[in-house]
């Protein structure tokens, strides 16, 4: 709470709070603090003994006017000339009280934040760390929360999930991420209205920072469309999201409480699933056409990795053996397709069809032969007529 005294020293005071973000009897508990430092000092330099009772002395400071004082009990023992003396001594000291409250205060701020998504400045590396500015406070950007494909530059604006408030050997640090599923999370709820309002809900997030994501989404409103909403008019929303995120693919589908739906629903883009499940071993089998083993796997076995993940079941896939075989034409006398030659006759036309096998390796070339003779025999045929 503000001095309300309308003195030099009450502004100060408050100005001071206002700046450092703590409140006013933090600071000035820290010049009590200092005031009893710098009384031990000025016994130091008059060559006196610190008393014994030292610690039950009371430092005294009359927050309109900014006297202070040194009490034990009811007896003031405060030096001549003593304000001068901790003025001179005391910076120091107050300086370090009011970094160390400071940053209590926005400690205190940022725990409240956690599991939250905040703009942030790229500022500087120290070996594989970056540390990123993130407006009060300044976060730890750790190699594990890095994701694969990006390279990070200085000054480099980027959304960062705060993971965790974390003891470091330089007291509590701001931990952020760039991997953890709740960055895209809180990305889908900055685009997603329908998220804010409820009405849409991610139930569950599997997700490798750099490569694939999967969201499965719930609708808790008739008539919407939990996966149009996220997808948004032409993709806008799911775009939005995916340039934050370094064009990382996204599949985002529809959540249910049938595990083998929800199993067949996860293993997007590959279709015509068919699902069965060992409840004890929690193991789900999928059979899959053979034409789509390779979309339900996926590459290095991502896709079927996060479905596993996202579903919370193991999944093996295995093919219904229903390749289709497809025999290729034969060589020889076999007809392709007709074709229509014109020929010019005269100042007339006439049109002749001529069926024209379509042929490989030798067929071809015996039929070009035939074309090429009947193009002589017609050419012949023509100059006849006009002579």
């Amino acid at each position: 709470m503000p001095i309300q005294a309308r003195t030099e020293f009450a502004a100060a005071i408050n100005q001071i709070a206002s700046e450092k973000g703590v409140d006013v009897e933090v600071v000035l508990d820290a010049i009590r603090q200092a005031a009893l430092a710098a009384y031990r000092k000025d016994l130091s330099f008059r060559n006196e003994s610190i008393p014994d009772d030292f610690e039950e002395l009371v430092a005294k400071l009359d927050p309109s006017t900014g006297e202070i004082s040194i009490w034990r009990g009811e007896v003031n023992i405060t030096p001549p000339g003593f304000a001068r003396i901790a003025a001179q001594t005391a910076k120091q000291v107050i300086t370090q009280k009011l970094h160390e409250a400071e940053k209590g205060a926005i400690i205190s701020e940022y725990e409240q934040k956690v599991g939250t998504v905040i703009s942030g400045a790229i500022q500087r590396q120290e070996g594989n760390t970056y540390f990123v500015d993130l407006g009060r406070a300044e976060g730890l950007l750790p190699p594990p929360e890095q994701s694969r494909d990006e390279f990070y530059t200085q000054n480099q604006r980027l959304k960062f999930y705060i993971k965790e408030i974390r003891e470091t050997s330089r007291g509590p640090e701001v931990i952020v991420s760039r991997t953890d599923p709740g960055l895209v999370k809180g990305l889908f709820a900055m685009e997603v209205p329908e998220i804010q309002s409820g009405i849409v809900e991610i139930k569950e997030i599997a997700r490798e920072a750099g490569g694939r994501c999967k969201v499965a989404v719930i609708s808790n409103q008739d008539g919407v469309d939990p996966v149009g909403s996220m997808v948004g008019q032409k993709g806008v929303r799911v775009q939005a999201v995916i340039n934050e995120l370094g064009e990382e693919k996204i599949d985002i589908i529809l959540y249910s409480d049938e595990v083998k739906k929800f199993i067949a629903s996860s293993l997007s883009p590959a279709k015509d699933v068919e699902v069965s499940l060992d409840e004890e071993n929690k193991v789900a089998t999928v059979k899959v056409p053979d034409a789509q083993l390779s979309l339900a796997i996926g590459k290095g076995g991502q896709n079927v990795r996060l479905a596993a993940k996202l579903t919370g079941w193991k999944i093996d896939i295995v093919g219904r053996g229903d390749s289709a075989v497809t025999e290729e034409p034969k060589a020889t006398g076999e007809k392709i397709e007709e074709k229509t030659e014109k020929l010019e006759i005269g100042n007339g036309k006439m049109e002749t069809e001529v069926s024209e096998p379509e042929t490989e390796g030798v067929a071809e070339e015996a039929e070009f032969d035939k074309l090429e003779k009947e193009k002589i025999v017609k050419e012949e045929a023509k100059k006849n007529q006009e002579s």
